[in-house]
């Protein structure tokens, strides 16, 4: 009698698989983390470097591109009007740069994040505020120029009924804002792919409904956008999609049935970007759990990446594998090979 534990070790050559080389098979550009430098991680309460972690980030074969989390957002990168500190960001570029990793770059425009410096000021006008705007993109852009495949250039600008947030950028400049952070990046490096990205957008619903008004917008104008965070209608509009922070978050502590649910969701979203001939790639927002920013704003929640704290995998891990495989193997086995994971782990827990 085979118990799941003795299963699952007869399934490690699956379970071995490597994400990028599987998206590269499936057609896609890269499977990719997001990272953040040791010093946030330290200022998380975190531990600044794990061996096993650092060893699986820079494993070509598993991720084939990096984002920086954190240290390119405003608040690091220009926490005082005109001083420029790249420190953080410059961590996890030089991580790109020695592995030979695709880096998306995140975010030049975004509400949060944003130093207090610009948030404080009462008394923007259109002009001062467009300057700071054309200086900030300008700069940072100018910092990692060549080291980019993609920048964000503007952040989740919508809410969930499809109309602008009410940051300080859109109460000064409306619209606007976004049509000058998207002409002033074009300007100061034209062969850089530039996306809008947000979130809830990969199902028809209002908030879709605005980023495509967004994208007409910006092209009805002539101003260069590449690319948009998730999928098909978007696709239809000439510009390239991709997921660029992708978790599947669960009520911890987790169990057998929240397993098997993250599994088939995580299946879900990868299967419909290897599908959609405009999906470029997939990025996951870190892949260790004790990393992910979930638990910090989603209290009772978590587990929402691919390795366990003690470094084991998620079941999602190959339910992904699956998807990329795209049907190579039968359904019958998938299900076998999730729920022996699914078993042992829950054995584990017990």
């Amino acid at each position: 009698m085979y118990g799941p534990l003795t299963v699952l070790a007869a399934l490690l050559p699956f379970t071995s698989a490597q994400l990028d080389t599987y998206a590269k098979k499936a057609g896609l550009k890269y499977f990719g983390a997001a990272t953040d430098s040791p010093g946030q991680r330290e200022r998380a309460g975190l531990e600044a470097s794990y061996a096993k972690y650092d060893a699986i980030l820079r494993d070509g074969n598993e991720f084939g591109t990096t984002t920086p989390t954190n240290g390119q957002k405003w608040l690091f990168t220009e926490p005082e009007q005109g001083v420029f500190n790249f420190t953080e960001g410059d961590i996890v570029t030089a991580i790109a740069q020695e592995q030979g990793l695709i880096q998306r770059c995140h975010a030049l425009v975004w509400h949060s994040q944003l130093a207090p410096w610009v948030e404080a000021k009462k008394d923007w006008t259109k002009e001062t505020l467009s300057a700071v705007v054309v200086e900030h993109v300008t700069k940072v852009m100018e910092h990692y120029r060549g080291k980019c495949y993609a920048w964000d250039v503007v952040n989740e600008a919508l809410d969930e009924d499809g109309t602008y947030r009410k940051s300080v950028f859109y109460n000064v400049l409306g619209e606007d804002f976004i049509k000058l952070a998207f002409r002033t990046a074009a300007a100061v490096e034209p062969g850089v792919k530039l996306y809008y990205n947000d979130y809830n957008i990969e199902k028809p619903s209002p908030k879709s409904d605005g980023v495509l008004r967004i994208v007409r917008m910006l092209q009805d104008d002539g101003i260069k956008i590449d690319g948009i965070a998730t999928i098909n209608a978007y696709g239809a509009l000439g510009v390239e999609v991709a997921y660029t922070e992708l978790d599947v978050r669960q009520n911890t502590p987790v169990n057998a049935t929240s397993l098997e649910w993250q599994a088939n969701a995580y299946r879900d979203a990868v299967g419909a970007c290897v599908q959609a001939k405009a999906c470029i790639g997939i990025t996951i927002w870190d892949f260790y759990d004790p990393f992910s920013w979930v638990p910090y704003t989603f209290p009772g929640e978590g587990a929402a990446l691919l390795w366990f704290e003690d470094f084991t995998k998620h079941p999602a891990y190959d339910a992904i594998i699956e998807a990329m495989k795209n049907g190579t193997t039968s359904p019958c086995k998938q299900k076998q090979r999730r729920r022996a994971q699914i078993a042992a782990r829950s054995a584990k827990l017990e």
